[in-house]
């Protein structure tokens, strides 16, 4: 897949950097004090503390000359004019929390991409009985991936991401949660659910079994269909970097599920280890395939690219044990979530738990807003400052669908 600008294949950022050429790094015009040029940010609701201004150069985007095609990639028809000032998002932010509000998604892609993984949900993969129908509208992933990836190119880059979610909590649902989920036997569920995007390399006589099982569940078929999907965008590194993240993931519901099992609360430095691993991660780190480029897999392994994508990840995962809180607290058995394990562990009440956990997110979230224009600044390489610019959108937009998804979450009364 072509990416936004050349790439250099070095073994440390800086370096990378270096190579990149001054006609190169000329055209980004990096400001003295380091980080990204400021762009115009359009008006916002008022928000928690401000951005800092290293994030908004970050989140501002490269300019100059040659620079257009780092911004959001064209779109498949040309913008509408702009639109009156849209109303507050529905629901309400939890209190203190540290975020940035989004624009509203663009409604005609939202409204499309919802139609879309619907039929493909009902028709290709036969995702979920009459019963769940309302559940499966009330998720709004459709608005959930607008928000998330405002720079897809055109539909079919968006849905890529679409069906991948969509997926992913088909798997977690039927196999961990309240679809028929269970710690018991998890294991053998995981690895055989993974083939289908990782595929058995066997013998003749072995491979139409496994081939006729990816068929076999929901979870399966929904894993088969929408990896063929994304191996229609992605490269090869791109695919291969997803398959390892969906590993991450699947390791992280064995964690959850062994102390489920043996009914232990982890150490609250224990459960976040555990949701490093059980967390979104696999979805800002497709943000280049969706929006059309590439970022090399030798700059996507540096460690700093990696603590970034690591901090995003955490934090994103920490806004949902946030807002899914009363949800699950409802829900049958202890789930297990960073206020219920704070509260265990250090010895506090529900709402100390709670709001501490609110200061543990926040503290993500600094870290990776730092990390981020850090790197931006030490590796002005077009194709690096798209990459973060993407993951840092996927961030707020994460927050924006907990916080508008008033189906699903509700706050707990600690205010």
């Amino acid at each position: 897949m072509p990416e936004p600008g050349p790439s250099p294949l070095q073994s440390s950022l800086p370096g990378a950097a270096a190579q990149f050429g001054a006609h190169v790094l000329g055209s980004v015009k990096v400001p003295a004090s380091g980080g990204l040029p400021t762009l115009p940010v359009p008006s916002q609701p008022p928000a928690p503390p401000a951005p800092s201004a290293a994030l908004r150069r970050l989140l501002g985007g490269p300019s100059g000359l040659g620079t257009e095609g780092l911004h959001p990639a064209r779109r498949e028809a040309p913008p509408a004019p702009a639109p009156e000032p849209a109303a507050p998002a529905a629901g309400n932010p939890i209190p203190g929390l540290y975020f940035h509000p989004v624009p509203e998604p663009d409604p005609v892609r939202v409204e499309e991409a919802s139609r879309r993984i619907k039929a493909w949900a009902v028709e290709e993969v036969d995702l979920f009985p009459d019963a769940w129908e309302n559940q499966f509208d009330g998720f709004h992933v459709g608005r959930y991936m607008v928000a998330c990836h405002p720079d897809a190119p055109t539909i079919e880059h968006l849905m890529v991401a679409t069906r991948l979610m969509v997926a992913e909590n088909a798997v977690d649902d039927c196999y961990c949660e309240d679809h028929g989920g269970s710690p018991i036997g998890l294991g053998g569920r995981l690895l055989l659910a993974h083939t289908a995007i990782d595929p058995l390399h066997t013998t003749k006589e072995y491979e139409p079994a496994w081939a006729e099982s990816l068929g076999s569940d929901a979870p399966r078929r929904a894993y088969r269909s929408a990896m063929e999907y994304f191996l229609r965008q992605a490269s090869p590194s791109q695919a291969d970097r997803y398959r390892h993240d969906m590993a991450r993931l699947h390791l992280g519901y064995l964690a959850e599920a062994a102390w489920s099992q043996t009914e232990y609360v982890p150490e609250v430095w224990e459960y976040l280890a555990m949701r490093q691993f059980n967390n979104f991660r696999p979805c800002p780190t497709i943000t280049d395939t969706v929006g059309g480029y590439e970022l090399p897999a030798d700059l996507h392994a540096q460690a700093a690219m990696q603590r970034v994508i690591a901090l995003a990840g955490n934090a994103t995962t920490i806004v949902n044990d946030l807002y899914s809180y009363t949800k699950e607290l409802a829900a049958p058995g202890r789930h297990m979530n960073l206020p219920v394990v704070i509260a265990d562990r250090e010895g506090a009440s529900d709402k100390e738990g709670y709001l501490k956990a609110v200061e543990v997110h926040n503290d993500l979230m600094h870290a990776f807003e730092a990390e981020a224009a850090a790197l931006a600044a030490a590796c002005p390489v077009p194709s690096v400052l798209r990459f973060l610019r993407g993951v840092a959108v996927w961030v707020d937009g994460n927050h924006y669908w907990h916080q508008t998804n008033t189906y699903r979450y509700s706050l707990p009364d600690f205010w």
